[in-house]
């Protein structure tokens, strides 16, 4: 399996006489369509060898984004710099990057073997040359028994594994990911999920890879880059992303399923948290640094379904299950409360069944929840 890392790496100080550095810098990024301003100004470092993901809404200005980066589409304004070079007037060609696309987008009359070549053989590259890189791919990504067969009798897993021998034999710099495992169904995408982490440890290069699922996001990236309207919402690691949401849209994006949000006023407020008051005059205390809110403010108080329980630590507030889905290994209750126009979801134990229109009272531990402004940024959390 590591061969085709040592193979690269060695390939790289054989030109150049050191290993390249594949950092990509984003400065000022601007991207229009006619009156449609797509992308807003657009600043992101991604290190040499980092796993960054895209995710976002649709329309959020993601995949232009990647697209941009690639020099497939041009920006308006700003600089794209990889690996320290500034790469806006060079083709996409000249980027030392490789993409791979939603559609694996394989000549059907070719086999494996001459799809995976076609890059290379256009290049004018050596035929051993040739041979080499594709037989250190298809080890890597276990298809070599499959070398001489036509892409229709492949199944989607091994096609977008050929999608991607196609775009590791050109040795890039970076690789970018538009989606590839969109067309999968549901196992097969968690078993591509491994080994897109599995190929990431391998050939230890820089990897962009944008997704409107953020489990792949979860599982996958080094860091997410959350996109919402054409800017960044957030950057961070999966799990600080998770714990501490900057914004409101960060918190009910990032989670599945996703936060739990409960209109209330704060009540009272300090730098070592806040009470807060729901509609039905129930009070929570919060665990955040609330110096900046003032008594009667409207907030959101935001609790994840997995935190809501049935016993425990933390303020009590009072449901009424609404419907109820059992799925073995967990339950998830979706229950009323008085003042919020949603209903909440409850994660609890498979074992743990209410019935429908049950009464319910769910504990909200301080140290796990979040708090809102009316405009959508949150409150620091005080402790995990």
């Amino acid at each position: 399996m590591p061969c085709l890392c040592n193979r690269l790496q060695s390939a790289q100080k054989k030109t150049t006489g050191t290993e390249h550095m594949a950092d990509v810098a984003l400065t000022g990024i601007h991207k229009s369509f006619g009156s449609t301003e797509v992308l807003k100004g657009v600043d992101l470092n991604i290190a040499d060898g980092e796993f960054v993901v895209f995710v976002g809404p649709s329309g959020c200005g993601k995949s232009t984004l990647l697209r941009v980066i690639a020099g497939l589409e041009d920006a308006d304004a700003g600089e794209v710099s990889i690996g320290g070079r500034v790469v806006n007037a060079l083709s996409p060609s000249d980027r030392g990057v490789a993409m791979v696309f939603q559609s694996y987008a394989l000549y059907p009359h070719m086999s494996v073997r001459q799809n995976m070549a076609f890059g290379l053989t256009l290049a004018k590259t050596d035929k051993a040359e040739v041979v080499r890189r594709v037989l250190a791919a298809a080890e890597t990504l276990n298809i070599v028994d499959y070398l001489d067969r036509k892409p229709k009798a492949l199944s989607g897993g091994q096609r977008q594994r050929v999608a991607i021998g196609r775009a590791i034999v050109r040795e890039p710099e970076v690789f970018l990911f538009d989606e590839p495992l969109s067309n999968l169904d549901a196992a097969l995408r968690v078993r591509m999920r491994y080994e897109f982490a599995g190929l990431h440890e391998r050939l230890k290069t820089t990897m962009i890879y944008v997704t409107h699922d953020q489990v792949e996001a979860m599982t996958l990236a080094d860091r997410i880059v959350v996109l919402n309207g054409g800017v960044i919402e957030q950057v961070g690691a999966p799990m600080e992303l998770y714990e501490h949401p900057r914004t409101r849209f960060v918190a009910e994006f990032i989670g599945s399923p996703k936060m739990n949000l409960i209109p209330a006023e704060v009540v009272e407020a300090s730098t070592t948290g806040a009470v807060v008051r729901t509609a039905a005059g129930e009070t929570v205390h919060v665990g955040v640094d609330a110096a900046s809110a003032k008594p009667g403010q409207s907030v959101m108080l935001g609790v994840r379904p997995e935190h809501l329980t049935l016993s425990g630590p933390g303020d009590a507030i009072a449901a009424k299950a609404a419907f109820v889905e059992t799925l073995g290994n967990a339950t998830y209750a979706y229950v009323a409360v008085a003042g919020s126009a949603e209903t909440l979801t409850v994660q609890l134990p498979g074992d743990v069944r209410p019935t429908v229109g049950e009464a319910l009272t769910l504990h909200i531990d301080p140290a796990r929840a979040h708090l809102f402004n009316d405009g959508g940024a949150a409150f620091r959390r005080r402790v995990l």
